[in-house]
């Protein structure tokens, strides 16, 4: 049998080679892999109950520490509760809320953008004007007022990280529609006569998943940020659920004599931001064909 030249190969493939060849995307992947099976494993791995209440060991320094404890490798906070069972069931805690807000600004921006990069004329006019104001508000300054409308609480939380995510996935997909109907194979069913909503979600989004892609895997980061800003104001998950910006808001009075209940939470926003920010930045470079070596 005669070998495929390297020409003939599925195109999915050149970019996962690409993507695999970026050494920061693959770090950003690990990193997101470790804290996805720490918070998918969070009970079987997390050393101590993460609300357990233990007042006599209060503001235990980490184990490397003078005065620190193996028992509780990062320390304790002010409650006696063990920090690394509190960050490790925090991650799955800032995970779901990523997911569930991501995905629902992705179900609805896609099928808002869609419409509206298909049908064009007056109803694409006054939905983007629309989106054109909701933009024109800072993201966590709106979500802060949906939230303050709809009583602090981790689900409102998502819903309002969600509604104020839907118009950056609309604006993409309208984009991307926009783009591709101007191409042969729209106009090609078209004029045979197939149905509009076979033509947008069965020939038109399947070709505009890159962006799409893309720009999911940075929202992922984005939320995070956001879950933990709501929570450290009180306007996300309550106490005691174990989540990092509400751990962090909890430690400020005690920044300067117990550090680590505060900079370990801290640490693990960062890591996570950063493994998607990684591999987002990755997944551009092997999704965009103009971006490749």
């Amino acid at each position: 049998m005669t070998p495929k030249h390297p020409e003939d190969r599925h195109p999915m493939l050149d970019q996962l080679s690409q993507l695999w060849r970026n050494k920061t995307a693959v770090a950003g992947l690990i990193v997101i892999t470790l804290f996805t099976l720490s918070g998918i494993f969070a009970p079987f791995i997390s050393p101590h109950d993460p609300i357990e209440v233990a007042l006599y060991d209060q503001l235990k320094p980490p184990a490397w520490k003078e005065g620190g404890s193996s028992k509780n490798l990062l320390g304790t906070d002010d409650l006696g509760r063990d920090i690394l069972s509190r960050i490790v069931f925090g991650a799955r805690v800032s995970l779901m809320v990523a997911v569930v807000s991501v995905g629902i600004a992705f179900f609805f921006g896609t099928i808002i953008g869609s419409v509206c990069g298909y049908y064009k004329g007056n109803l694409d006019n006054i939905v983007m004007r629309g989106i054109d104001i909701i933009l024109s508000f800072p993201y966590i300054l709106l979500a802060i007022v949906v939230v303050a409308y709809l009583g602090p609480s981790l689900q409102n939380a998502m819903l309002a990280i969600a509604i104020t995510y839907v118009p950056r996935f609309a604006r993409i997909v309208r984009a991307s529609v926009l783009e591709e109907c101007e191409k042969d194979y729209v106009m090609a069913a078209r004029a045979i006569g197939a149905r509009d909503s076979r033509i947008i979600f069965t020939a038109i989004l399947p070709n505009c998943m890159g962006p799409l892609i893309v720009q999911t895997t940075l929202s992922f980061a984005s939320a995070i940020l956001d879950a933990a800003a709501l929570s450290f104001l009180g306007l996300g998950a309550q106490p005691p659920t174990p989540e990092w910006g509400a751990d962090i808001a909890r430690s400020r009075a005690m920044i300067l004599r117990a550090s680590w209940v505060m900079t370990f939470p801290g640490l693990a926003i960062l890591g996570a931001v950063l493994g998607f920010n990684l591999l987002g930045d990755g997944l551009r470079d092997a999704l965009d064909p103009r971006l490749r070596d």
